[in-house]
């Protein structure tokens, strides 16, 4: 018997929250990703509920999970139904899965307020639709709804509803800190609380991230006895979300040393499967899986790790599947530039000339504006010019756009003209676009096409603009950061200027050239 199960409701309580929807498809795609990673636990959804759910739980039966168990999720019966009667409960059975988790009333304020009826029907009502499940050889976790409010309002009533639950038969009572409010040491009197109480059967934990402490109350259950963590794929859930699996599981297995997952070292990309599943950003300063997680910037601090890596990082990133970035900045010192050349393939000598000199331009170019944080492509063109390893691929002499406006009716039209050359060979083409800079980078990649044929597979898939100095208003500076890719690399660049349009040309032939750069560099 594990000391802790890791249960996932990512694909049931995790679409409750703002933003986070999937397919029937995408479902069961994260759940074969879960079942592969090691979770024990996949809450598919509430059978019946939406056309969705039921779709999935058709299709889930041809899953194969090789690790987790399925569960459907549901609710106790009605008041004064008949369990056998209740059609919900019948939804929960012909969606044949191996569990089947069901909610509860704990707080008497919900029993007589919301359900309106009586305490000791609310009891029946759990004890009921456990035993109805067990009987149909279900293994029944019991999530007590509102527990911690409950027992915090009337202790000898939360307590009696997991009394009932475990009478049914419940092979597991979740506590849910369904409002977010309780704090760790709440959680942890309250959980041994119950263990003294009902120490016959299991308990497990539930939270929300209402008061940024979902996962510290988590942690503080598994203290207290809770054999199961209940929560989602970075925190996606109701409000304002859930527990965060990609939290939680690493402070479990590495901190406090209890194995929870066979693949640990695969939760970064999980993470970010999720995230692309359903369409979401993936947060940048995530703990453990983000991208900033293990990224230094401080001269002092890049110094030190370059030394001893956990002078300034609390586990091995790669144990979570993360790896150590290095940022240039006006913050940093020599050592940045030293690890991130080499981490380039370029490496420089300790002390070398082309060091300083590299660390002076960065400096000198963020005064005006420039960000290379996440432009790592204008960083290495920088060091390769600075080395002496640049090798010019075209020459970009000339640009020109117009916008026209219409009063016809007729669309508006944008339109770019763009003049290189490569190797003394001219080429002038004209492209129109949804807006200049689309206009541009098409008049670009259409001059350039004839030379190097490659660049069509070169895709840009982001574009920000800041403005710098907003007091200047419209006089002020525009940085532009434009992030393109080819296969599964990705590289951002970046440019800065009083125009928006200069900007924005500065950063896309950046991302052109560094392509090139590279390709020359294979060939």
């Amino acid at each position: 018997m594990k000391p802790v199960y890791i249960y996932d409701t990512t694909l049931r309580d995790g679409t409750q929250g703002e933003g986070f929807q999937l397919s029937g498809l995408d479902k069961l795609r994260i759940a074969r990703h879960l079942d592969h990673f090691g979770v024990d636990y996949i809450e598919g959804g509430w059978p019946g509920s939406n056309p969705k759910d039921v779709e999935f739980f058709q299709e889930a039966k041809k899953l194969d999970l090789k690790h987790a168990k399925l569960a459907a999720f549901g609710s106790t019966r009605r008041a004064n139904v008949k369990v056998e009667e209740d059609a919900q409960v019948r939804l929960l059975i012909e969606a044949d899965t191996p569990v089947v988790t069901i909610f509860g009333k704990s707080w008497e304020m919900q029993v007589t307020e919301i359900l309106r009826t009586t305490v000791e029907e609310n009891q029946a009502m759990i004890r009921d639709t456990v035993a109805y499940l067990v009987k149909y050889g279900r293994e029944v976790i019991y999530d007590a709804e509102h527990f911690f409010d409950g027992y915090k309002d009337s202790p000898a009533h939360a307590l009696a509803t997991l009394k009932a639950a475990s009478e049914g038969g419940a092979a597991c009572l979740v506590l849910c800190d369904t409002n977010g409010g309780t704090l760790p040491k709440e959680i942890m009197e309250i959980c041994a609380a119950v263990r003294a109480h009902l120490p016959a059967t299991p308990i497990g934990i539930h939270t929300h991230n209402d008061s940024e402490l979902a996962v510290a109350n988590a942690i503080a259950a598994v203290d207290a006895g809770a054999i199961q963590v209940q929560g989602t794929i970075n925190g996606y859930g109701e409000r304002t979300g859930n527990c965060n699996l990609t939290s939680v599981i690493p402070i479990l297995q590495l901190k406090m040393g209890i194995e929870v997952v066979p693949r640990l070292e695969e939760l970064r990309d999980l993470s970010f499967f999720v995230d692309d599943v359903s369409n979401n950003p993936h947060f940048a300063r995530a703990p453990f899986v983000g991208r900033t997680a293990f990224a230094h910037k401080g001269g002092m601090h890049v110094n030190a790790v370059q030394k001893l890596a956990r002078s300034y990082e609390h586990i091995v990133p790669a144990s979570v599947g993360n790896e150590q970035t290095i940022l240039v900045s006006e913050l940093s010192g020599q050592s940045n530039i030293l690890l991130k050349a080499e981490q380039m393939g370029m490496p420089i000598e300790k002390g070398a000339p082309e060091a300083a000199a590299i660390l002076t331009k960065v400096k000198e170019l963020e005064h005006e504006g420039y960000s290379f944080e996440a432009a790592g492509g204008s960083l290495e063109l920088l060091i390769r010019r600075e080395l002496g390893k640049y090798e010019k691929s075209f020459q970009a002499n000339e640009y020109h756009v117009s916008f026209r406006q219409y009063r016809d009716g007729h669309a508006p039209v944008c339109e770019a003209t763009v003049k290189l050359s490569v190797n003394g060979e001219k080429e002038l083409t004209v492209a129109e676009g949804n807006g200049v800079v689309n206009a541009l980078d098409l008049a670009l990649r259409k001059a350039l096409l004839p030379f190097y044929p490659e660049i069509a597979e070169v895709s840009l898939i982001d574009y920000k603009v800041r403005i710098l100095d907003s007091q200047d208003t419209t006089a002020a500076k525009t940085r532009v950061l434009i992030v393109s890719s080819h296969g599964d690399q990705t590289w951002g660049t970046v440019g800065v200027s009083g125009s928006v349009i200069e900007a924005s040309w500065i950063a896309l032939v950046d991302g052109i050239d560094l392509f090139l750069q590279r390709k020359m560099k294979k060939n």
